[in-house]
């Protein structure tokens, strides 16, 4: 037993050398990492792509090996060109004189696309953020924004005959839509965040649970009761067209607005400053960082749970209301996951608030040039689904990395011994308010 304590020591030594490097970075490494990590899954990418059409069968070979003469079912440079050029409506000129697409603009039909994934992925990435940043694993967003985009729905469907059809009343019904939907995914997320602070529940299951309920209960209600005459699928009726975001520049068809973008990007702002300059954010952070010195420093942990869920929820909730008045115009059953989307996005942003803004647009981008590999090549989808994952996963690794530091106390992260002193004398300094923190 007496060997066993050294060789245990020694290990732990020899794990903390190998995630040293890789913990604690700054913003420039990590963006540096990022960028690498970006690199190398597109190489890796190249191989499967190039291993997969050895395997497919083709009458005609899309590309050449040079030097060996072997030929393949698939081209991965083009794979790669459609899908970051794509994405952007194809700015770059490949294959002529000049770099830029002369004829190229940037409201175009392909880059609304992306842009409008963009603005849906920050919201459900500012929610998943948030609560992530408090020491909370919310699976949930998704039944969050099923709950609040059924919200803002009913509400801006049981408002809209009350007030005269025009420009003033469209902008009172996109408010009261939003805010429905806010308060809908924020009371849904209050549930998980009261059972984990008075019942000790597991929020990964609850939140996870509470996914499945949203849905059924929704498409019954849907179903039974606010069912539009006649329609063929599961859906409520179309909110009217001037209570929803209006398209500005943009074709109608991309189901983009301008409007909604400039709104997740100012959440951006104030979640940032709310994290990070007020007294609540400060509890938050607390929390999130070392529960135990935060309770020894006056935080309410319980109520810091139950408002962290209910914030996170309520962002979440944002996220369909704004699917529902931007993208859809109403209410159906087959909702994207928009929500399970949301956790990479916080995963690449390093659940930081600013972020979310080039995390989600990266998977905007994915998404959007997964459409115009479908369009424009004969690459199944499952390989496009496995390339943005790949991407994803490598981009996802340093904070694996971070999150091993936590537990084996490399750096003074919050999981080891030097994490928890400071983290203490954090919680103690910032007392019951947080200002020492600001």
């Amino acid at each position: 037993m007496s060997d066993s304590a050294p060789d245990g020591d020694r290990t732990e030594s020899l794990l903390a050398r190998v995630v040293a490097p890789f913990v604690d970075r700054s913003v420039a490494e990590r963006l540096v990492i990022s960028v690498a990590a970006i690199l190398l899954s597109i190489v890796v990418g190249f191989a499967l792509v190039l291993v997969s059409g050895r395997i497919a069968q083709c009458s005609t070979a899309a590309w050449t090996m040079p030097l060996t003469g072997i030929g393949f079912c698939y081209d991965p440079i083009e794979v790669y060109v459609v899908l970051f050029n794509g994405a952007l409506g194809y700015p770059f000129a490949v294959g002529d004189p000049g770099l830029f697409n002369p004829a190229w603009t940037p409201f175009n039909l392909s880059f609304g696309l992306t842009l409008s994934e963009t603005t849906l992925l920050i919201f459900t990435g500012l929610s998943v953020a948030v609560a992530f940043r408090a020491g909370l694993f919310n699976i949930g967003t998704q039944g969050q924004l099923v709950v609040g985009a059924l919200s803002t729905a009913l509400s801006v469907l049981a408002l809209a005959p009350l007030l005269p059809a025009g420009p003033v009343a469209g902008a009172v019904l996109i408010v009261v839509g939003t805010a429905a939907g806010a308060v809908g995914g924020g009371l849904w997320g209050a549930i998980p965040g009261a059972l984990k602070a008075y019942a000790d529940a597991n929020e990964v299951i609850t939140t996870i649970m509470l996914n499945f309920v949203a849905a059924n209960v929704a498409y019954v209600l849907v179903l039974e009761v606010f069912r539009a005459e006649g329609s063929s699928v599961v859906a409520t009726r179309y909110v009217p067209e001037y209570a929803q975001f209006p398209s500005v520049l943009f074709p109608p068809s991309t189901d983009f607005a301008l409007l909604a973008l400039a709104g997740g990007i100012a959440f951006i702002g104030a979640l940032y400053y709310f994290v990070e300059h007020t007294s609540l954010g400060y509890d938050l952070r607390t929390s999130g960082v070392q529960a135990a010195a935060a309770e020894y420093g006056g935080v309410n942990a319980k109520l810091t749970t139950v408002r962290a869920m209910t914030l996170s929820g309520a962002l979440g909730g944002i996220g369909g209301a704004v699917w529902v008045l931007m993208s859809e115009g109403r209410w159906m059953a087959s909702i994207p996951d928009l929500g399970f989307d949301g956790i990479t996005v916080s995963i690449l942003a390093g659940n930081n608030p600013i972020g979310v803004l080039p995390a989600a647009f990266l998977f905007g981008v994915l998404k959007g040039g997964a459409l115009e590999i479908g369009f424009r090549t004969d690459v199944p989808t499952e390989l496009v689904a496995v390339l943005r994952g790949l991407i994803i996963l490598f981009v996802a690794m340093p904070e694996f990395f971070r999150m091993i530091g936590r537990y084996t106390g490399v750096g003074g992260t919050a999981g080891g011994p030097g994490g928890a002193a400071s983290a203490e004398s954090d919680a103690s300094a910032g007392g019951d308010g947080g200002e020492a923190d600001a």
